[in-house]
């Protein structure tokens, strides 16, 4: 049974939900993103061609990028989010459409980093980070970095490995999100953006990550290309709050059963042994029963699917695949890694006991 100290999860992390205005709007996510270190990451719902939007405050709130696209970072002056405020955020009018169009339905999920919005420079690696944002307790840390083309080590501020790493090249287009996996281990890499199987490589020096820094070799351009800047979203497992880990699927509608620790409020998987298989993304707040049949891909700008056939359920300590064909997210014998967060833990400190939906 999973103890965590985390009792009230969506202090962390949670999925909000609105319908732009073509305007402006707050977005109350419950938790105080004008003083503390923060990631959002929007997906329009309801129509193909809206990007998956990443905004964090390192970078600042005007700086975006895309996980369905290799572009280097981007200014949206004046569009956007307008402000960070002590319930969440404000959004304006976007020009992108991306954000607040009327008509338009958007989920954000949203992860609390440090205490400050851009934390300080970490020195525990050979490259000194220009700000690392760092949240111990709910095991997330925003770093921004440039690159020496040298093999080297980054700060993460965690103070525990990172069980996942997702990095992305802000200074050029030309270069793919590369995600470190704890499943996959040091040698292995896979691309956020992209339906490629996991992939063969010395990025990250064939080095685990460890409690101070993770490593990135000298001739990768995705990671460390000398002169270009980086940023790095780091996350450490966290009992009964979080949990990052690998299944096989079986090929049934009585499909394989994940076991978290929790009921999961988000849950995000990838096949890793074969490619062709989207990024399949589920939540609590668009999928509020079992079925959870609302799926979006985050290497793709398509619209949200509302697809049995790509389904699963949110449990008190997991998720029950309910698919049964490959693509889908269980394929017989084929290989899956995952990140999920909770909506409540299994048993907290608080010893209040979670519940089935």
């Amino acid at each position: 049974m999973a103890y965590t100290t985390i009792n009230k999860s969506t202090d962390y992390f949670s999925s909000d939900l609105w319908s732009g205005n073509s305007s402006t709007q707050s977005i109350n996510v419950g938790k105080n993103f004008s003083s503390n270190g923060s990631l959002i990451w929007i997906k329009g719902r309801n129509s193909s061609g809206f990007a998956h939007r990443f905004i964090d405050s390192v970078r600042g709130k005007e700086k975006l990028l895309a996980s369905n696209s290799t572009d280097a970072e981007f200014t949206e002056s004046g569009d956007g989010i307008a402000s960070y405020s002590s319930t969440g955020f404000n959004l304006q009018f976007s020009s992108q459409n991306d954000y607040n169009e009327s008509g338009g339905n958007y989920v954000g999920w949203n992860w609390l980093a440090g205490s400050s919005p851009t934390g300080s420079s970490n020195t525990d690696g050979s490259i000194n980070t220009t700000y690392t944002s760092a949240n111990t307790t709910a095991g997330f840390s925003i770093s921004k970095y440039t690159g020496t083309g040298a093999n080297a080590t980054v700060g993460h501020g965690l103070g525990v490995a990172p069980a996942m790493i997702i990095i992305k090249d802000l200074s050029e287009s030309s270069y793919d999100w590369m995600i470190y996996h704890q499943s996959l281990g040091a040698t292995k890499y896979i691309r956020l953006n992209l339906t490629n199987a996991e992939g063969t490589s010395s990025v990250w020096q064939n080095t685990a990550p460890t409690n101070q820094v993770f490593s990135v070799v000298s001739n990768s351009s995705d990671v460390n290309k000398s002169g270009n800047n980086f940023i790095a979203y780091c996350f450490a497992e966290k009992t009964g709050y979080s949990n990052f880990g690998s299944y096989t699927g079986n090929g049934s509608t009585d499909g394989t059963f994940v076991y978290t620790g929790f009921k999961p409020a988000f849950f995000m998987i990838k096949r890793t042994d074969g490619s062709g298989d989207k990024w399949r993304m589920w939540d609590n707040k668009r999928s509020p029963f079992n079925l959870v049949d609302d799926s979006l891909a985050c290497n793709e700008t398509s619209a949200e699917y509302d697809d049995t056939s790509v389904s699963l359920d949110f449990l008190s300590n997991g998720c029950k695949m309910k698919m049964s064909g490959g693509g889908a997210g269980n394929g017989s014998g084929e290989t899956y890694i995952y990140m999920a967060f909770a909506e409540a833990p299994l048993v907290g400190s608080n010893n209040v006991p979670c519940t089935a939906r």
